[in-house]
Formats: structure tokens, C-alpha cells, sequence
């Protein structure tokens, strides 16, 4: 048996406060209402600021959300530095010891094997060759300006003074925080791109498929993208052969795999689940939505531009809401911008400014390649040749414990994530290669190439998207933009619209897609270069007068002579999207702000539209007369809404995680399923009969071992298409329940079953689940008692005693909406019904008057506990309201409630 796999989230160590606390032995006249506010920043009044030139106003609403005035651009940085870490300093600390592997400093050993996976990507390392080789001077100083400013605050506060969270810290180490420096704001870009680097995870789980599903089956389960039904990005358009450009199609006035596979590639795969959940679990839902509507369509008569990332619930939210203005814009000083911010990081990275507006979507690029490497003990081979391996030493600081240094080992394809675990030194001894491995572990290393191991540019697209004033300038900053590779969507005050893929996207050679590791020893596989930046999709002012971005395909890729990857999203959210606007706009209509806003708030279940007539025509039978029966009656004229309060929607969704588990879960290799999911089936790799076909012999027990999270079938619109593609097939082996029928062929189908009989028995333990989780009466059913959210502090709030998460965490909040809904509060229907990703912000830009924009934040300004704007937006988030979001001078200093001044 495998030893328990660790959780995704950043486990922390029970430090020592947390035993007082439990034990009440003195410790309650310290930890008192006095040491919680300690921190609380000074909002009002006047405060020095070493370092600037002129002075700088804070102007703060009843949210506590900062627009910051300032004389030039170094003052302005300089300030938001100073600002955020004020509200968000321990956010900031934490994230630049995650980016830098060096977490064991604050956390203790627990915290070990995180660092080290770290420090074998060294993103902190490729953070700094960009600082020092590829960042553009007026770059580095404005970074430099905003680490004086964080450092100034620094100087003069400490302790519980930064926040409650370094009280707590000093009972179990004496960690104090370092300076903060550039690359620290830099290196942060590095975490935002490991958690959208693309199809990793699928590469992953489609390699582990193959010891229990032939390549035909596995094909089934990752079905071609349906062109025909919801439409990409990009209608048409293509690459001139002669220049290299793409060309939009329109636009107006304003790899050698063998069928088995080594499981031990799982073991890469737990290693990547220990990861910290930066920004939401891997699969179908994290992303965005994203679209923008030309003034032709909408009431205002000028763009309106929608925006809600979906990323994992953080407490704070990733997010921090935030102006930068110059007080007159000119060459000299151009920022005049308003959004959303990463605390950490200078800059403006989501929002408007006084003449643009933007919204970024995950573009889902393959930038990612896992390589299986012949090593012997110091060389590897490449093209007959034993190359000598790259190293490095990297020592590893444990808080009250002994420091560990570790050997980092890098190939020509990248660093060998396969050492930073004993179960998977010998991951791929019977490889997914036709080549025999040989080697002195008679084993293949793992190496990963990634684009965001090289050094880009990405930090000056940040501020070129900031000053950028029309499409031209909004492109060029794109160019800059190599990772994460995001859908860049625009809009304008003189009414365009326009559409951008920028990223750092790899070439292959011919025959090489990224869906499976390949053979690092043969350069055949090696990348062949980027995708040229004037050959990236875009698209200006379409005729059709709208653009949606939700991370579907961006091009037919049959038409466009590049592959972006072969894992795009379903299309399932931008086809509702672009449904609603076309219903909307169809025969004259126009849409409003409030349309707008419905439309991010929509819950409709397209896959419940698919099912739903199905699972009405099942004739339930048991021995309870109408017990199921009557959970079947919620689907009778239900609307596919999935409201928090909805019977309903409760229902289908748990018949929906049923029908997955006994068509698709229950036949994945163990790798795949959830952790302690036990079941007993054919040892893998067996195709021939098993002694008999009710398990009682000729099988074994096996549990699963993925985090709940991370599990399949997670329930996305992939397995929307799956299923759409199943459902005329009455006689599918997928519906076979019997996974000794369905592994071992059983040639007299005694012990398949079909369509229907696998749906009752999905209704039937549906019902079964929901009464014990809700009660048996139906009419206290609700979708939001299942589905609920849990806001909490990614580092001492996570783990520990129950005291410890009550000072720290919030909720629950009942929500609607589901997974690939518009409203995308995700979930993993291998895993449970907890909302595992959210849209952790909304806004919608109105560039007709920008003062009449909307915005909402998933907690609130402050990472300080306690603090009034904690979580002060979360019951707005949750219902799906939206904040005013002002923007001109006149409007901030009307909604002002705390003014500080910031002088030299």
C-alpha cells in the first residue's frame, strides 16, 4: 500500500502558540483584542514616506479600496507598495517564500518537500535572470520604488504589529521578515503561470490511464472539441504563408507510445498535487470568463467589458482592488488606472484607465512537456550521446529544525522533478516508450520543460497594459506578455473592440502534440521554437459585434497551421455566453449593465438540458414504492437553474456525480480516483476473464489516491462531451456497473448493463446520499446546503486546531451556480459538493462613463483578521451584487471616508 498521500494545500506545522491557546495557560491576557488590532493601518491623517518627491494622497471608500494621487510614476509605485503591504503584508511575505522555495524558513519542516520541488523549478533563479537580462529600465525602477515603499513600512512595524499572524509565529521560531526586494514582485508572475501552465495534468492522467484503458478508450475520454456546437474565439482568419501575420477573418470601423505505462507515474503526479493551491485546483474549471460587446448592441452606446477569473477561494482573495493616478497625466507620468492588483506586485494587472479597458481568460496554451530521460548515474543520454547533468546545491532553512541541502539536476529539457520523491526515482521502469530504458536504475528521470522557466518580459507588459491608450499600444504590450498565456480581451472609449492571444507558445515537430511524455533522449521531440507574435489569433471590431473568451478552443485549429494545444475547455460557459448575447441583441435589443450582471450570475446546468429528459423516462422500481420516485418528480418542470435554494439542482447534481462514478470512476486506475475510494477489480493490466465475474475471486482491493480536489471524473464540461457522445449508445461497455464485466471482456454480456439501467441506479443512490446528507424529507433540499464555501487563510488557517481556524477562517456561504456554469463555482464530482474554485472577482467596465463601471472582490481590502473589510464584500460576492466603481477625481473624493496623506 502506498503510504497516504499528502493534501494539495500547504500543510503548516502546529506551532507552539496554538498549545497555549488550547490550553488557556496564560496566554489570554496577551492574545487579546489589542494584539489582534495591533496591526490595523492608519488610514487617515499624515504619515512620512522616505524617498518621495512630492507628497501622495490615499483616498480610501467604505470598502477600504485605495485610489492613490500622486506627481510622478516612482511616488505612485512607491506608495502602492507602502499601501498594500499595510492591508497585506503577511499575504506578501508568505508568496515570496512560496515563490522562492523557502517556506520552511517561516513553517518549519513541514514545509520541506514543498521547497525542494521549488527550488528544482527555481522560479526565485528565472525571476532574477529577468530582472537582470530582460526587463526594461523604467521596469526595474518602478519595481525598486514600490520595494522602498514595502520597506518602509516595514521599517517601523513588527511583530503583531505587521499582523496577527507573525504573533502567533513568534511562540514557535523567531523568524523576522527580510527586506523586500524587485525580483520578490517578480517571481510572482512564476506562481501565477504554474497554476495555468496548461494540460500538465492531462498529459499526466491520460499516461496513467493506460494500464487500465486501451488507447481507443482513453481517445473516448478526452473527445475532439465540437467545433460544430460552440464556437472559438476567433471566427476564421489565418496566417499569411508569405509574411508569417494572422490575418482576422473580419473586421470593421469601431511521439513513439507503447500502450503500457509505468503507474509510477503517479508519483509525479502526488509530488504536483502537494503543491500550494495558488489559484485553484488543475482541470476543466479553472479559467474565466470574459467578453466585451460593441456599442452597436448596447445601451450605453459605448463597449461594455465583463471579467471574473476563476481561481481557488483565498482568504484574503488573491485580488486587491486599487487606483494608481497621476495627478496629470502626461509622457512624464501616464498612469491613470484603476482594478485589480496583486499585492506583491507594482502595477495595475485586470482593469481600465482612462481609455481602455481589459479582461484576461486562461488561454489553456500547451507550454508544458514532461521528458523521461536515460540516466545513468552523473549523465543522461541525448541523440547516442552521455551528456554530463547540470547542477546545482540548494540548502533548504528549517525553522527549529536542521537545514537540508538537496542536488538539483537539470537535462537540456529541463530540471528532474522525478528526484524530489523516493516513490518515483524509478518512475518509468516499464515506460510509456517502445525504446527499452536501461540506465543503472533500469528507470527513466523525469524532466519538465516549461515556458516559464525562461526569462520573458512578462513584468513590462504589466505596465505597458497600463498607460496602453488604443489597440495598437494594447497589442504591442501583449507582444511582451509571455506568461501565463492568457485570452487578452479590449475595449475602448471610442467604441472598439478587439481580442488578443499573446503567450509564449511552443512549436513542435511534425507529429509531436504534448498529450503524452516523450523520449528526452531523441531530439526529435526537442521544441522547435515559439509561435511568432504576429501569427497569434486576434480579432478587431468583428462583424458579429461581440467577443467571448471562457477558455474554449481560440481558433479551428484545422484552419490554423500552429497547434496551441489539444486540451481546450468544452466551450460549455462561452456557448451559454454567446447565447445570451445573441438572444439578447436579436431582432434590435440592446444590453444594459444589468444584463450584464445577470448574465456573470447565470447557473443554467447545460449538462442537467442533456440528461434531464433521460433520467425522466427511467421507470423507478424498489422495494420502497415512490421513495425514489419522488426525487425524480424535483426534475419535472425545473428550469436548469441552479439556485442555492433549489431542490432540484441538489438533485441532478448528485444523480450527475453518481452517474460518473459507476460509468467512468469506478473503471480509472487508482491514481486517478479519490483518496480512501476503495473498490475490488481486476488486478491492471488484466484483459482475460477473472474466476468470477461478482469479484469474489480473481480481484483486488484497491483505493484511490488522488486529493478529493484533484480526483476524476471532476464533472467538467469534458465529461459533459463524454457523455453527450454516450447517451444515444444504449449498449455502451461505459455503462457496464460491473468493473470485473467491463476489464474482462465477458463475452456473453451476462453482467453488462445498459443506459437505463445504469441511470436508475444512479437516481437510486442519489436518493439514498441526499437523505443522508439533507434529511429524508426532499422539501428541506436545497443546492446550497451541498454546495458550499469555506473562506480560508492559506497558511495557519488551513491546518491545526479548531480555535486556530475559528480566529482565522470565515463561513460557510450556501452558494448556486456549478460547475461550467457562467456562474463557475466549481466542484469535483469525484471528490464532493464543496466549491473548490470560484470567479474570485467580478467587474464590468462601462466605457460610455467610466464612473458607472461595477466591481465586487470575493473577501475584502485587508488580510488583517477582524479588520472591517476582512470579508466585507464576501455576502455581496455571494449573491452576486456588485460595488459602484468609481473613477474620475470628482467621483473618488465624493466616495471617500479616509484620507491620508503621504508626505517626504
Amino acid at each position: 500500500m502506498p503510504a497516504r498521500k499528502k493534501s494539495r494545500r500547504v500543510r503548516f506545522i502546529v506551532i507552539a502558540f496554538v498549545l497555549l491557546l488550547v490550553a488557556g495557560i496564560g496566554f489570554g491576557s496577551y492574545w487579546s483584542v489589542s494584539t489582534v488590532r495591533a496591526s490595523f493601518p492608519q488610514t487617515s491623517g499624515s504619515l512620512k514616506l522616505k524617498g518621495l518627491s512630492g507628497p501622495v494622497d490615499v483616498m480610501r471608500d467604505a470598502n477600504g479600496i485605495p485610489q492613490v494621487y500622486a506627481d510622478s510614476p516612482e511616488d505612485l509605485f512607491r506608495a502602492q507598495g507602502f499601501v498594500q503591504a499595510q492591508d497585506r503584508f503577511y499575504e506578501m511575505d508568505v508568496r515570496r517564500h512560496l515563490t522562492s522555495g523557502r517556506l520552511s524558513e517561516m513553517f518549519g519542516k513541514g514545509q520541506v518537500e514543498t521547497d525542494a520541488f521549488l527550488r528544482t523549478l527555481n522560479w526565485r533563479g528565472v525571476a532574477q535572470k529577468e530582472y537582470d537580462t530582460k526587463l526594461d529600465a523604467t521596469t526595474k525602477k518602478y519595481l525598486q520604488a514600490y520595494s522602498d515603499g514595502v520597506n518602509a513600512y516595514l521599517k517601523d512595524h513588527s511583530g503583531a504589529g505587521l499582523s496577527v499572524e507573525y504573533a502567533a509565529l513568534s511562540f514557535s521560531n523567531d523568524y523576522k521578515p527580510a527586506p523586500w526586494t524587485p525580483v520578490d514582485s517578480v517571481a510572482w508572475l512564476k506562481a501565477m503561470a504554474w497554476d495555468l501552465r496548461g494540460n500538465m495534468q492531462d498529459e499526466i492522467d491520460r499516461a496513467l490511464m493506460t494500464s487500465r484503458l486501451s488507447q481507443a478508450q482513453i481517445k473516448q475520454l478526452y473527445p475532439a472539441y465540437p467545433y460544430d456546437r460552440n464556437r472559438p474565439i476567433v471566427d476564421g482568419g489565418s496566417v499569411n504563408k508569405i509574411t508569417g501575420a494572422y490575418e482576422p477573418a473580419s473586421s470593421g470601423g469601431p511521439q513513439g507510445l507503447s500502450s503500457s505505462v509505468n503507474t509510477q507515474l503517479s508519483g509525479i503526479s502526488q509530488i504536483i498535487d502537494q503543491m500550494p493551491a495558488l489559484l485553484g485546483p488543475s482541470g476543466d474549471g479553472i479559467g474565466s470568463n470574459s467578453w466585451v460587446v460593441s456599442g452597436t448592441y448596447t445601451t450605453t452606446g459605448k463597449p461594455l467589458l465583463a471579467n471574473d477569473p476563476h481561481l481557488a477561494p483565498q482568504l484574503p482573495s488573491l485580488w486587491y482592488q486599487m487606483g494608481l493616478h497621476c495627478r496629470v497625466v502626461n509622457a512624464a507620468c501616464p498612469y491613470d488606472v484603476a482594478g485589480y492588483t496583486f499585492s506583491g506586485m507594482p502595477g495595475v494587472v485586470i482593469g481600465h484607465n482612462q481609455s481602455i479597458a481589459w479582461g484576461m481568460t486562461n488561454l489553456g496554451a500547451d507550454v508544458t512537456d514532461l521528458y523521461l530521460e536515460k540516466v545513468t548515474a552523473g549523465t543522461y543520454l541525448y541523440d547516442g550521446k552521455q551528456l554530463p547533468f547540470k547542477t546545482r546545491q540548494e540548502t533548504i532553512k528549517v525553522a527549529g529544525g536542521k537545514s537540508r541541502t538537496i542536488t538539483v539536476r537539470e537535462t537540456n529539457n529541463g530540471p528532474v522533478i522525478s528526484d524530489r520523491s523516493d516513490e518515483i526515482r524509478t518512475v518509468g521502469q516499464t515506460a510509456p516508450v517502445t525504446d527499452p530504458p536501461g540506465g543503472v536504475n533500469s528507470g527513466y528521470a523525469v524532466a519538465l520543460r516549461w515556458t516559464a522557466l525562461e526569462p520573458s518580459k512578462t513584468m513590462d507588459a504589466v505596465f505597458e497594459l497600463d498607460k496602453a491608450t488604443d489597440f495598437d499600444q494594447f497589442r504591442a504590450a501583449a507582444a511582451d506578455f509571455a506568461v501565463p498565456s492568457q485570452n487578452l480581451i479590449y475595449a475602448d472609449t471610442k467604441g472598439n473592440i478587439g481580442y488578443q492571444a499573446p503567450g509564449q507558445v511552443p512549436t513542435r515537430a511534425d507529429g509531436v502534440d504534448g498529450t503524452y511524455p516523450v523520449p528526452g533522449w531523441d531530439s526529435h521531440y526537442d521544441w522547435t521554437g515559439t509561435i511568432p507574435f504576429k501569427s497569434m489569433p486576434y480579432e478587431y471590431n468583428p462583424s458579429r459585434g461581440y467577443i467571448v473568451t471562457a477558455n474554449q478552443a481560440v481558433i479551428d485549429q484545422s484552419k490554423y497551421p500552429y497547434l496551441l494545444t489539444e486540451d481546450w475547455g468544452y466551450g460549455t460557459r462561452s456557448q451559454r455566453i454567446n447565447d445570451l448575447i445573441a438572444s439578447k441583441i436579436k431582432d434590435g435589443g440592446k444590453v444594459s449593465m444589468d444584463d450584464m450582471q445577470s448574465m456573470q450570475g447565470d447557473s443554467s446546468s447545460e449538462i442537467a438540458k442533456l440528461l434531464v429528459p433521460y433520467l425522466l423516462k427511467i421507470n423507478i422500481t424498489n422495494d420502497k414504492g415512490d421513495y425514489v420516485r419522488k426525487a425524480q418528480q424535483l426534475l419535472e418542470g425545473w428550469d436548469f437553474n441552479q439556485d442555492a435554494d433549489s431542490a432540484a439542482a441538489a438533485y441532478f447534481n448528485a444523480v450527475w456525480r453518481n452517474v460518473l462514478k459507476l460509468a467512468f470512476g469506478n473503471k480509472l486506475p487508482k491514481e486517478l480516483r479519490p483518496e480512501g475510494q476503495c473498490l475490488r477489480v481486476p488486478p491492471a493490466g488484466q484483459t482475460g476473464p477473472v474466476d468470477n465475474l461478482d469479484g469474489s475471486s480473481g480481484t483486488v482491493h484497491e483505493c484511490g489516491e488522488r486529493d478529493a480536489d484533484e480526483a476524476q471524473p471532476d464533472g467538467g464540461d469534458r465529461w459533459f462531451e463524454v457523455v453527450r457522445k454516450m447517451l444515444p449508445q444504449q449498449n455502451s461497455p461505459w455503462w457496464t456497473m460491473s468493473t470485473t464485466a467491463f476489464f474482462s471482456g465477458d463475452p456473453d454480456k451476462k453482467h453488462h448493463s445498459d443506459r437505463d439501467q445504469l441511470l436508475g441506479q444512479a437516481m437510486k443512490d442519489a436518493r439514498y446520499e441526499l437523505t443522508a446528507k439533507l434529511g429524508k424529507d426532499i422539501d428541506t433540499w436545497s443546492w446550497g446546503r451541498l454546495h458550499k464555501l469555506e473562506l480560508k487563510n492559506q497558511t495557519l488557517g488551513t491546518e491545526g486546531p479548531a480555535v486556530l481556524k475559528w480566529l482565522l477562517n470565515r463561513g460557510p456561504w450556501q452558494l448556486g451556480g456549478g460547475e461550467a456554469a457562467v456562474n463557475a463555482t466549481g466542484w469535483n464530482a469525484a471528490g464532493g459538493y464543496d466549491v473548490v474554485w470560484v470567479p474570485s472577482m467580478r467587474m464590468i467596465v462601462n466605457l460610455q462613463d467610466l464612473d458607472k463601471s461595477r466591481w465586487i472582490n470575493l473577501t475584502g481590502a485587508s488580510g488583517h483578521v477582524y479588520n472591517a473589510h476582512y470579508t466585507d464584500q464576501t455576502n455581496m460576492w455571494a449573491n452576486g451584487e456588485l460595488l459602484p466603481w468609481v473613477f474620475s477625481a470628482e467621483q473618488v473624493d465624493k466616495s471617500t471616508k479616509a484620507k491620508m496623506a503621504l508626505t517626504p
